[in-house]
């Protein structure tokens, strides 16, 4: 499955610094949901400091996640179920002062 991954307001710095990636995920015969994808995520591509953007099972507090420009609250969440060429956007809004 196609997905475009972007990655805002500092969570970049934790991939590498890069702020768009685009993926394919296995077709290993399983629905792949937001909660499936941060397990990869963490796994594949979180370069540093994964406290910082994965908490339990889901992002951390105080980071926002997009889906297609529509918050993914309103998407069902972690159970959100992707769709080929989705696009992910991770917000940090957690800044040092």
């Amino acid at each position: 499955m196609h997905l475009t991954l972007e990655f805002a307001g500092g969570a970049e710095l934790l991939f590498g610094k890069q702020k768009l990636q685009t993926i394919d995920l296995p077709d290993n015969n399983t629905s792949w949901t937001i909660r499936t994808l941060l397990i990869w995520i963490r796994e594949n591509l979180l370069r540093e400091r994964p406290e910082l953007f994965i908490q339990g099972d889901s992002v951390r507090p105080g980071i926002l996640v997009l889906v297609n420009d529509t918050d993914w609250e309103l998407l069902d969440g972690l159970n959100y179920q992707l769709k080929e060429n989705d696009n992910i956007l991770f917000v940090s809004t957690l800044h040092g002062g």
